[in-house]
């Protein structure tokens, strides 16, 4: 296809737009184009905004256009929210004025069953080499260029702090409630990208740029189906070769198959076809939403692993036995054997006999701050331990909030991935958050550590 043949499609205009204009503006502020138009507003974007609404002379004390045809400036994105009987009227005049990036948020195409409509729609867009993202998508964002193009508001849905993971979804709803448990959950983002029906840029298009996007080191990727699994597979092929790419897939029973074609219109097919592609290219299956997402933070903060040789650290032994089974479990990862020298020394520093200088090393109830300190910087300093596995139950009474500060001392190091796991309510959600702020890998439960951190042997073990 004319665009695709040149290599990876160029989508910097959605991202990185210098001029953008919104079409199907209203003063209604519960209209999809007032919140878009307002959004992008308020998001601090420092490009030229253009309001586009034949019955609107001005928005916000902006100029407001009858048609783009109307603007004499230069447009990189144009933004489309009218009604589906009209967008193709707006698209050829995007065209006339050289608009070739569309962003379509309108319903009513292929999955109300109008095919027809979006059919006729894909035909004009390709034929004159437009790229469209949608239709019938929730919008997209860059974090790093203040560019909002989501139609929720920004009251309702807070938005991520700039950060390296990218979430792609063919749901726009799903990716919304995702967006504000993120971001009250401390996850950073670099780019959020709602594609609906995939009418011309689909998942396969979106991979390739994220590819070799700077800002991007960890993709998610919901999934309800694809219409090219041949171009689907070869860029995961090409994609997971240098950055993981986390997918969770929708309609793998059959009645979630059939949810699928009426919700985006997707071609779901059979699941065992897209698990085959993912573990043919290397892919990081999720299970369920929560899974992608303690995984999408573990990749996000740890880009390199030795081994698999797993130290647990405890201060609750029934919560290292856990630990252990579900190493066990995992079937990639072993309990490391500390060095005896080490292992030695460190039971000279701590001299309790109550303490076990196993695996898993458990500190016992009374540990202190200063007892965790000695027992992860030996097992820093030990060759034989590849990863360790942090568990701090803050309800003793001994550990300081200092631990804080000792745990993100030794996460900075990298010298080896740290992953902490902390279970309990208030006291332990503020601590958690504080490591979190410091880029250190928190769980609230051990069997969540441990299937990321084997997600992360698996991936970089096979490259």
């Amino acid at each position: 296809m004319y665009f695709r043949k040149r290599g990876v499609m160029n989508l910097d205009n959605f991202f990185k737009a210098k001029s953008i204009a919104i079409i199907g503006v209203s003063r209604n502020p519960a209209k999809i184009g007032h919140v878009l138009f307002r959004n992008l507003l308020d998001a601090g974007y420092k490009g030229k905004v253009f309001p586009v609404n034949p019955e609107l002379k001005s928005l916000f004390d902006i100029k407001a256009y009858k048609s783009v045809l109307d603007i004499k400036d230069k447009l990189d994105l144009a933004v489309i929210a009218v009604p589906a009987e009209h967008v193709l009227k707006v698209v050829r005049e995007c065209n006339e004025k050289d608009i070739k990036d569309v962003l379509i948020i309108t319903a009513g195409f292929r999955e109300t069953g109008n095919k027809i409509a979006e059919n006729e729609l894909k035909e004009y867009l390709e034929l004159h080499s437009m790229r469209c993202i949608g239709v019938n998508c929730l919008g997209l964002i860059d974090f790093y260029h203040n560019l909002d193009l989501i139609f929720l508001p920004r009251s309702r849905l807070k938005r991520p702090e700039p950060g390296n993971i990218s979430f792609v979804t063919q749901s726009g709803a799903l990716g919304s409630a995702i967006l504000d448990l993120c971001s009250a959950n401390g996850y950073k983002f670099s780019k959020f990208i709602s594609y609906g029906n995939a009418t011309v840029i689909d998942e396969s298009d979106i991979l390739e740029y994220l590819l070799k996007d700077k800002t991007t080191d960890v993709i998610c990727l919901y999934l309800e189906g694809v219409k090219d699994g041949e171009k689907f597979f070869k860029a995961l092929k090409k994609v997971t070769r240098k950055k993981p790419v986390i997918v969770m897939k929708g309609g793998i029973s059959d009645e979630g198959n059939k949810a699928a074609k009426s919700h985006t219109g997707a071609l779901a097919g059979k699941s065992e076809v897209y698990f085959g592609i993912f573990k043919q290219t290397n892919v990081i299956i999720a299970d369920s939403l929560e899974q992608m997402l303690y995984y999408a933070s573990t990749f996000s903060k740890i880009s390199k692993i030795k081994g698999s040789k797993v130290q647990i650290i405890t201060n609750g032994g029934g919560y290292g036995i856990i630990t252990t089974d579900a190493i066990a479990a995992a079937g990639n990862l072993k309990l490391a054997e500390m060095n005896e020298k080490i292992k030695n020394k460190l039971k000279k520093e701590v001299s309790n006999e109550l303490v076990s200088f196993s695996n898993p090393l458990d500190l016992i109830g009374d540990a202190d701050t200063e007892r965790y300190r000695k027992a992860i910087e030996s097992c820093m300093k030990d060759n034989n331990i590849d990863a360790i596995i942090l568990i701090v139950l803050y309800q003793t009474p001994l550990i300081t909030t200092d631990i804080i500060d000792v745990i993100s001392e030794f996460s900075r190091l990298k010298r080896k991935p740290v992953l902490v796991v902390s279970t309990g309510g208030n006291f332990t959600r503020v601590l958690k958050d504080a490591l979190n702020d410091e880029d250190v890998c928190t769980y609230e439960f051990p069997e969540h550590a441990v299937k990321a951190l084997s997600a992360l042997v698996r991936y970089k073990g096979s490259k």
